[in-house]
């Protein structure tokens, strides 16, 4: 790529969800390769370590790899981990190493304490997409009740693996329920904070290109609402 230019206010927008090296839009749910290129740059340096312990399709593994940071991966999918070894595959030419694991982001056992850099990730949505029919502690086919009872667990051992002083970040959108919204990018941001996390940044993340947009633009008036077009990237520092 050519000289990249990172972000430099609290609302962010790509029209152009990104498309170089191995990204593929075809995985649901998986973010833009624009924003974990745009953390990374911001709050590592090279042969940093960065975790992304839920990792789908693989984006943020696979901007550690052309950005020069080793990366760790894990996702409780097998699904996710394959596809991920799939795409992290190609050739560069750097000293980035790229490890995946099939874990839990409620006990992350493999990893030390104080041992990761930096923290990128992006969860699922609490019964929004799910990833699996009855997987065990697959955070993705729960209720948002349970959803941030498991999100309270992954930001402990989130808070135990980081590096003092080094950041962790992601991103989260909120839900509707009955017509009404549940603010799940601030509760969950809640169990962050509770677990000893302070508060950094909030960015404002603008929705482009999704699948259920028109589904939805067809609804607004008679049901009257407002479709959600956002969501928040969070960054805490241990």
């Amino acid at each position: 790529m050519q000289k990249y230019n990172l972000q430099k206010t609290t609302i962010w927008r790509f029209t152009n969800r990104g498309h170089w090296a191995t990204h593929k839009g075809d995985y649901r749910g998986n973010w833009s390769p624009h924003i974990p290129r745009n953390l990374i740059l911001k709050y590592t340096k090279p042969h940093d370590t960065v975790l992304d312990c839920f990792i789908g399709s693989g984006t943020t593994l696979i901007e550690t790899k052309l950005l020069n940071r080793n990366g760790i991966g894990i996702d409780i999918n097998a699904n996710a981990i394959d596809i991920t070894k799939k795409r992290t595959q190609f050739s560069i030419n750097n000293s980035a190493n790229i490890k995946l694991f099939l874990g839990d982001a409620q006990n992350l056992n493999m990893i030390k304490n104080n041992s990761i850099d930096f923290i990128c990730t992006h969860p699922p949505y609490a019964n929004i997409i799910k990833y699996s029919d009855n997987l065990i502690n697959d955070l993705s086919i729960l209720n948002h009740t349970e959803f941030l009872k498991g999100m309270k667990k992954v930001s402990k051992e989130l808070y135990r693996v980081l590096k003092p002083s080094h950041k962790c970040s992601f991103m989260i959108g909120d839900i509707r329920k009955d017509g009404n919204v549940i603010p799940l990018g601030f509760l969950t941001m809640q169990c962050f904070i509770e677990n000893n996390f302070k508060l950094k940044e909030i960015i404002i993340k603008e929705q482009h290109n999704c699948t259920s947009t028109p589904f939805w633009l067809e609804k607004i008036d008679k049901i009257n609402f407002y479709l959600l077009a956002h969501e928040y990237i969070f960054v805490f520092v241990k």
